[in-house]
């Protein structure tokens, strides 16, 4: 399972062996008129095709005088454009065909155990759920189809979708652990679950249905692209059309097929050709990152986003209070600190507690309750306080993994621990006489022996108070040690991607249910652009309309169904798959990872869509100069020879000069074909120099490529004496 997730991820070689024999098959029903038509440029080369198809035939039957050498090669090539554009559109589509191949490997009939009303189990194939079924799963068996857990606590293994071998809790009452997809694996226990989606209906199947392209409509910007594209050939056709009256007054009749050829090398048939493939390719890359995106639009409007708002807890910090410094107070040594705080905590079992007992052990923390050396310094604080941050449950990128935060230690033998109660808001470990304690700084002070309550104490516990942490007292035998700060830490390399952000022009803003001085602080830590402090989840519409009202595009993540409504009004909506039924059905995007931060990469994969539909756009317009040097001076220089001083590029003859503009323009099509699949490589600059840099590659690189390769097509054709 996790190997399909992994090749799933990977994608497909844009020229593996199957997919090109499909693509180059695939393109000949592609011809069909009424499929052609809705790529305007495209049919007009089918019909100029047609036309210069319906002249060869006359040539062979002697019903009209025409270089059949010339004519053979102009018609073969003209097809050539047109099976070009197919092929590459058909090879967009067969990526996305073998990306649904590999998904339906992780689709399979199983059989679910329906609980009938009366409480019985009965056992159905999993097709045959329904929407309102509630299924009993037990360990080793499938998910059969998407549901919430209403019953039942169990591990499962969501390879199959993640990629991730590593188990997931599954509870319910949660809106981020009570979701499960078809196709999962229960690894322990059982679950009781409530199927949320009808066959054919499921998240999988949605997705193989969007890379297929099956349900793949245009975007916005693709249909203004399209009309464009259709308004300049209607320019050029009517330039064509009007070409021949003035050869006529001029004394020399153009021919039908020389017209074609200036016809379809005028239009812009290298986007028109890969437009349709550059869409496909697009959804194929947020598939390949595990998101599924629910149309196009979505994908290409986080190409334009202006702002962007993101959650804090479990976004931009970890969502779990660690271990962050220890803080010793009065005459107490940092030593004695950390060795009563980590045995204070060896019997608390939260993810605090395990924070705790981590940092003490990466700082040097001894095996027994004894005298120790001092101990190494990590790193220097505020106070000259040793400071080393633990993450605990925390995702890929924590300094310290979960794993090793929450490896279990043995609490020493004849050690009682004093579990937290909400009476006493202290825990500790009682031992050889010895009793180490920590928690509330009131409540240990409380406990504290009169009179031996340090000075500095309060003033420390406030300064963490004020930069956004919780202060914990630590004690040994009522005599106080000092302070443990626990604070949420922002997750490695968040400050990297914002001012990414930043230099794309993109706008971050932090929303949290925190006091404003927790939010600055983590807001200054994280390198956000602004922050909304103490804001309450039907807030979130309030900004995001707010911003939309300036004109601004809004992308958010969102994983419950108070978040719902924001997803809805955002232009973005990235809802987590471990998140509500709710959530995920209002969001125009899902995250198969339910990672919040693969908004920055959604993101980069829009900006990347459109940067390559302007790019080959550019490309496409420029490389008509070179057309013009090779065919205008062609056509006319019989009637006018002062045109020949246009042939710049001292083309053989004027066969050949239309020729080669013609082969050029099918070829380029071809050539462009894996930029179009694999996208123009994006860089987070500001937009200014992205398009001075396009320009420079792809503009004035569209002007010169062309008279290059024109030109030695024209000395092979030369050669080999084709014209």
């Amino acid at each position: 399972m996790k190997e399909i997730a992994q090749t799933r991820r990977r994608g497909v070689s844009a020229w593996n062996g199957q997919l090109v024999k499909h693509a180059a098959l695939q393109s000949f029903p592609k011809l069909d008129p009424r499929a052609m038509v809705k790529n305007p440029v495209m049919f007009v080369v089918e019909i100029g095709s047609v036309l210069t198809t319906l002249v060869l035939i006359q040539g062979l039957f002697g019903l009209a005088e025409v270089n059949l050498l010339f004519v053979t090669q102009l018609t073969l090539w003209l097809w050539f454009t047109v099976l070009f554009a197919n092929f590459a559109e058909a090879m967009a589509e067969a990526r996305g065909k073998a990306q649904a191949d590999t998904l339906r490997r992780t689709r399979r009939d199983t059989p679910a155990k329906r609980l009938r009303r009366d409480g019985s189990i009965e056992t159905i194939n999993s097709t045959n759920l329904r929407k309102g079924d509630v299924v009993i799963v037990e360990a080793e068996d499938l998910v059969p189809s998407d549901g919430t857990v209403i019953d039942g606590v169990a591990y499962v293994n969501e390879a199959a979708i993640t990629g991730e071998s590593a188990p997931v809790l599954k509870e319910p009452g949660s809106d981020v652990a009570s979701s499960v997809t078809g196709g999962t694996q229960v690894i322990s226990d059982w679950i009781k679950v409530e199927i949320t989606s009808n066959p054919g209906e499921t998240f999988l199947d949605r997705m193989i249905a969007l890379v297929e392209g099956a349900k793949r409509q245009r975007t916005p910007n693709e249909i203004a692209l399209s009309i464009l594209l259709a308004g300049l050939t209607i320019i050029f056709l009517l330039a064509v059309v009007t070409l021949q009256p003035f050869a006529l007054y001029a004394g020399g009749a153009i021919s039908v097929v020389i017209l074609v050829a200036l016809l379809v090398c005028l239009i812009p048939t290298t986007i028109g050709g890969l437009l349709s493939a550059i869409g496909i390719a697009g959804m194929d890359r947020v598939t390949r990152f595990n998101v599924l995106a629910m149309s196009g639009r979505a994908v290409e409007a986080a190409g334009d986003v202006d702002t962007l708002l993101l959650d804090k807890t479990g976004t931009i910090t970890f969502g779990n209070r660690m271990a962050f410094e220890f803080v010793a107070v009065g005459s107490a040594s940092q030593a004695s600190l950390v060795r009563a705080a980590y045995y204070a905590s060896l019997g608390d079992e939260t993810p605090e507690g395990r924070s705790i007992v981590t940092l003490a052990q990466r700082l040097g923390v001894g095996d027994a309750l004894t005298p120790q050396p001092p101990l190494p310094t990590v790193g220097e604080g505020e106070n000259g306080h040793s400071r080393q941050p633990v993450a605990v449950g925390a995702g890929v990128g924590a300094e310290a993994s979960a794993a090793e935060a929450q490896t279990a230690i043995a609490v020493p033998a004849g050690a009682e621990v004093v579990p937290f109660t909400a009476e006493t808001r202290m825990s500790g470990l009682r031992m050889n006489g010895t009793a180490l304690m920590k928690g509330a700084v009131d409540s240990i002070i409380a406990s504290a022996v009169t009179g031996t309550v340090p000075a500095d104490l309060r003033e420390n516990a406030e300064r963490i108070a004020r930069e956004g942490g919780t202060p914990l007292a630590v004690s040994e035998n009522g005599q106080i040690l000092g302070l443990v700060y626990l604070k949420d830490t922002v997750k490695p390399g968040m400050v990297e991607r914002f001012d990414e952000l930043r230099r794309m022009g993109i706008r971050t803003v932090m929303v949290t249910g925190d006091n404003r001085l927790t939010a600055a602080t983590i807001a200054r830590e994280a390198g956000v652009d602004d922050f909304v402090a103490q804001a309450k989840p039907e807030n979130k519409i309030d900004i995001i309309r707010s911003e939309q009202a300036l004109g601004k595009l809004v992308a958010m993540t969102g994983d419950g169904t108070n978040d719902a409504p924001a997803l809805v009004q955002a232009d973005v909506g990235l809802a987590m798959n471990s998140g509500t039924q709710a959530a995920k059905e209002a969001a125009n995007m899902v995250d198969l990872d339910s990672d919040p931060t693969k908004l920055i990469e959604v993101v980069m994969i829009g900006k990347q869509l459109l940067i390559t539909r302007g790019a080959i756009t550019t490309f496409s317009v420029a490389n008509d100069v070179a057309k013009y040097f090779a065919i205008i001076p062609a056509m006319f220089m019989a009637t006018y020879p002062e045109l020949g001083a246009l042939n710049i590029m001292n083309l053989a003859t004027t066969e050949s000069a239309i020729l080669s503009a013609v082969i050029f323009n099918a070829v380029i099509i071809i050539a462009l074909v894996p930029l179009a699949l694999k996208g123009v490589g994006y860089r987070a600059v500001p937009a200014a120099q992205l398009l001075q840099r396009n320009l420079l590659i792809y503009g004035v690189g569209g002007i010169i490529v062309p008279f290059i390769g024109i030109k030695i097509i024209d000395l092979i054709l030369a050669i080999l004496h084709l014209a």
